[in-house]
């Protein structure tokens, strides 16, 4: 199969063409082959062919598009990924594909003559401009990307061909193509070249003047500095061309890949530039990031634009030799331009004078790789208009004025899969995944993909899977080709730093977190905040350290393993991992809503803060432990490591707040189970203690009771045989939900009771807050509403203004008030709102299933049935996205209950029957109770025989358990822990 999209799209086939003619199916075919062998996300396809406006229809009739161009396409054509569609062509097999080789070798190749040939061959495959007949705006967007290299490479051919002295010849191609690109005055100067060329030097001016008039008309300014040079030439005689141009610069790469975007906008930055100003482009970025590579690529696309000089001297500011002096490096460029060294003066101001008065005479390039400082580059910038200067640097330059550096980004994962492949062929296309992780473990570094892609093409036998073995247990040892390391590239920037920076350095690679800040710097070094910053910034300038946000820091992953290398075991190596879990130890804590500071003050009274100052610096303990959230695993494992156990469960202890009520369930449980079981190997009772009753929360929420209930009890022996009354109260504080999830309601008071009894014998000056809630809950399941109502009122006096208490006290006090008849449901209304705010801006994600379900209650009873099911859908949304069992059969059964109040019986009998299967699955008493009972009440009028056997079955259990059955569809949603 043969695709054609260098003018209208085709499909050719063994059989001749391959008909394509729906619309919509030319806009997707058109929009897969653009981007060939890559994955184009379903929402740019749906842009591309309805705009802005697409139908709620459009990602199905986007699939009927797909499957009708499977049935004209061969069977593997279109292949289906999670984010889009791609589709698979061969080299051969894509026009655009063939030109951009047949390009790519023209301008790498030495013989005029064989580059002459393929570029020819590469336009003679247009029949127009690119995907001609398709007016989709994405398409349109993409396919003149297509088009702008048509006319690069035209242009390129062009100038062989003058300067091979084929410039009578190239006037019959040139003239239509001015016709047809008026404004691109590299072709205007081509053709007038050209006819000066051929002796029709009165053309060529007046073509001139045609040129000036229109750029004048549509543009509004002059002929640019190129186009004005090649008319001068022709009025004072001298023969056009640049056959005496000097170009110095050294050979780049081939296979340039990626950076689509940044390359567009530092071409426009340089086509752009002030005409009156020379141009100007620094680019920074870590060891091996390919700025020198860009700045070459930069230097090709750019060139012609000054045709006199293409000049390159190495200032080697990260090498192992000395940075070169602004004198010697001056030499080096004016030798370049062909000065004889007698002609050169030998004093710094002497040469910056010649080196100015050079330039202003001619248009130049001049690449100034590698730069150590500001200063170093300040006086071998261009000052002339008409010039252009590529500065590249690993610091970065923030001392020159009017230039905006631009730092070099890694590689994406496609990008630096695509140069893999470029590098060591088709084995890397036939395995993808062993790719993907290939590149992934270069971290997206061009230096590292290249000497991966190098050892794989240097070993024809090995497979990518085979690479991927090498660097699975440690990467840097094996990127290494001859004489080329990523070791030797991250050398040279450590070594250009300071000893204190070194040291930060060295220890980041002992650091368990992906990310840091400050305060975590400073505990590892010991050292006063302030310097701590001092050396984060020395090494960012350094590009060994990146800031990807305003004061959060992070290593790449091999400049991470270099770190850690560096990081020589011993005294001060401990030290630096222990001040950093003892200052995440006490950060996580404050992270907890005020409720529950003395709760962890307690639980880590044996803990002394090593660091105040740096606990206090944590300007939002909160948000910087959702950055680390996922990093808490390697914190645990590094306290193991270190051989200080205690901090493997005390770490998780201090976190556990934002945890649990924020919802991280599923994810974090392992955590916890890795705690305890150190705390197990170790013998730990507290560790013991602590981690059971954490993880017993976790499980209690994961429906998993009886393994919750092994842990809680196994917790509550360890503090009875300490005779700690206060951790006492809060493990029993938590049997109380328990108790009452399995239907247990009269010894869940009495579980209660006796939790508040332990924390006033152990002097608390709070309530246990799970007793409390529990109890609460407990008194309103068995209707003791007033008891509820005041036990809730003293709770909340005594709350101390946390914002976590008061929104839960809101919603159980409007609760029993409105059971009481105290409270009309528009006022309850007003209370709910408040305690949802509370519990979104808290992120309290289990507070806001139960507010929002019990919104919805309270608007059902409004009559307001679209509001009222909006929330309980919002309910059902947050419940099952942080995994929450226990208040799963709650929300649902109150979502059933407004279903039914609004007349929509037969979504609310589906509702409660699918509930009651997961509730029996569950072994939830209440629930299974109520689920009975609502089911019996939409049966009433279709199957009334069933519903008496279904209410006398729920009043049943409901007499077990000793709590009266729901008044009808409206009955109340229950309280969280």
């Amino acid at each position: 199969m043969r695709y054609r999209i260098l003018g209208p799209l085709s499909v050719l086939g063994a059989d001749g063409h391959v008909a394509v003619t729906a619309g919509r199916d030319r806009v997707v075919l058109a929009m897969l082959l653009l981007r060939p062998n890559r994955t184009v996300p379903l929402s740019e396809m749906i842009e591309a062919v309805w705009g802005d406006n697409p139908p709620v229809t459009a990602r199905g009739q986007m699939h009927t598009c797909v499957s009708r161009l499977r049935r004209a396409l061969p069977a593997d054509a279109i292949r289906t990924d999670p984010a889009g569609y791609g589709i698979q062509v061969g080299p051969d097999d894509l026009d655009a594909l063939v030109f951009a080789r047949l390009v790519d070798r023209a301008r790498a190749s030495g013989d005029a003559g064989a580059a002459r040939d393929a570029y020819r061959r590469g336009l003679d495959l247009w029949r127009g401009a690119a995907c001609a007949e398709i007016d989709a705006t994405a398409v349109r967007q993409a396919a003149a990307t297509l088009d702008e290299q048509y006319t690069l490479a035209l242009e390129d051919w062009a100038d062989l061909e003058l300067t091979d002295g084929n410039a009578r010849e190239l006037l019959a191609d040139l003239v239509p193509l001015v016709e047809r690109f008026p404004l691109r005055e590299r072709l205007r100067g081509q053709l007038i070249t050209a006819l000066h060329r051929a002796g029709r030097q009165a053309d060529a001016l007046a073509e001139y003047r045609r040129a000036r008039d229109t750029i004048r008309d549509e543009l509004g300014i002059e002929p640019g500095p190129d186009l004005q040079a090649v008319h001068r030439a022709i009025l004072s005689g001298a023969p056009s061309g640049a056959s005496g141009s000097i170009r110095c610069l050294p050979r780049t790469v081939r296979d340039f890949t990626g950076r689509t975007d940044l390359v567009r906008r530092l071409l426009a930055q340089i086509t752009g530039a002030d005409p009156g100003e020379p141009a100007v482009v620094v680019v920074d970025g870590m060891a091996g990031s390919g700025k020198t590579t860009l700045a070459l690529h930069l230097a090709a696309l750019a060139g012609d634009r000054f045709p006199d000089a293409h000049l390159f001297v190495d200032l080697h500011g990260q090498s192992e030799q000395d940075p070169v002096e602004p004198p010697a490096a001056l030499l080096v460029l004016l030798r370049q331009l062909g000065l004889p060294a007698d002609t050169i003066p030998a004093d710094l101001p002497g040469r910056i004078a010649l080196w100015r008065n050079e330039v202003a005479r001619r248009q130049i390039l001049v690449v100034l790789d590698n730069a150590a400082s500001s200063a170093q580059v300040a006086d071998l910038l261009p000052a002339s208009a008409g010039s252009l200067a590529l500065v590249t640097a690993r610091r970065r330059l923030s001392g020159l004025d009017g230039v905006r550096p631009e730092s070099l980004p890694l590689l994406d994962s496609g990008e630096a899969v695509t140069l893999l492949e470029r590098i060591a062929g088709d084995r890397v296309r036939a395995e993808p995944d062993a790719a993907a992780e290939v590149v992934r473990r270069c971290g997206g570094l061009p230096l590292a993909v290249r000497l991966a892609g190098a050892r794989l093409a240097h070993r024809p036998r090995w497979r990518v899977a085979d690479l991927l073995r090498r660097l699975t247990a440690a990467t840097l040892p094996e990127l290494v080709v001859e004489n080329r390391t990523v070791i030797d590239a991250f050398a040279l920037s450590y070594g250009h730093v300071g000893e204190p920076a070194r040291r930060l350095f060295r220890l980041l690679g002992v650091y368990p977190g992906r990310t840091l800040d400050a305060p975590a710097a400073a505990a590892l070094t010991g050292l006063p905040l302030p310097g701590a910053e001092d050396l984060l910034d020395e090494l960012v300038d350094a590009r060994l350290v990146e800031e990807p946000e305003l004061g959060v820091y992070r290593l790449h992953d091999l400049l991470r393993e270099y770190a850690a290398a560096l990081a020589v075991p011993g005294p001060e190596r401990d030290r630096a991992v222990v001040g950093v879990l003892n200052l995440e130890t006490h950060a996580f804590a404050a992270a907890a809503t005020r409720l529950y500071h003395p709760i962890l003050a307690h639980d880590q009274r044996d803990l002394p803060v090593l660091r105040p100052d740096l606990v206090a610096a944590v300007a939002d303990p909160a948000a910087r432990l959702e950055r680390l959230r996922r990093d808490l695993g390697s914190f645990v494992e590094a306290a193991v490591q270190a051989g200080r156990p205690e901090y493997a469960w005390r770490i998780p202890r201090a976190a556990w707040y934002l945890l649990f009520y924020r919802g991280y369930l599923r994810d974090l449980t392992g955590l916890y189970e890795r705690a305890v079981d150190v705390a197990r190997q170790t013998g730990s009772d507290e560790g013991i203690a602590q981690t059971a009753n954490c993880l017993a929360s976790f499980h209690y929420r994961l429906g998993a009771y009886e393994h919750a209930l092994r842990l809680l009890r196994e917790s509550i022996e360890i503090r009875r045989r300490q005779g700690d009354l206060t951790a006492l109260s809060q493990a029993t504080g938590n049997l109380v939900a328990i108790n009452i999830v399995l239907g247990r309601f009269g010894e869940a008071v009495d579980t209660a009771v006796e939790s508040i009894r332990l924390g006033v014998l152990a002097g608390l000056p709070y309530t246990p807050p799970a007793a409390v809630n529990m109890l609460s809950y407990a008194y309103q399941t068995v209707g003791r509403h007033r008891e509820a109502l005041h036990l809730d009122r003293v709770h909340l006096l005594a709350g101390n203004r946390d914002l976590h208490r008061l929104a839960g006290r809101i919603v159980h006090i409007q609760r029993s008030k409105r059971a009481l008849g105290l409270m009309s449901p528009a006022a309850a209304q007003r209370y709910l709102e408040i305690a949802l705010r509370l519990s979104v801006r808290e992120q309290l994600a289990s507070l806001e299933v139960e507010t929002r379900t019990e919104l919805g209650l309270v608007l059902g009873e409004l009559g307001r049935f679209a509001e009222a099911l909006t929330e309980h859908r919002r309910a059902v949304e947050v419940a099952e996205r942080v995994s929450e069992n226990r208040f799963g059969a709650d929300v649902f059964l109150n979502y059933a209950a407004t279903l039914l109040r609004s007349g929509d019986v037969a979504t609310a009998r589906a509702v409660y029957e699918q509930t009651l299967r997961r509730v029996r699955g569950w072994r939830q008493p209440y629930a299974i109770a109520r689920a009975t009972w609502g089911l019996a009440e939409c049966l009433d009028r279709v199957d009334p025989a069933r519903a008496v056997l279904l209410r006398r079955d729920a009043q049943v259990m409901f007499d077990e358990m000793g709590v009266p059955a729901p008044a009808g569809p409206s009955a109340r949603v229950p309280v969280s822990p």
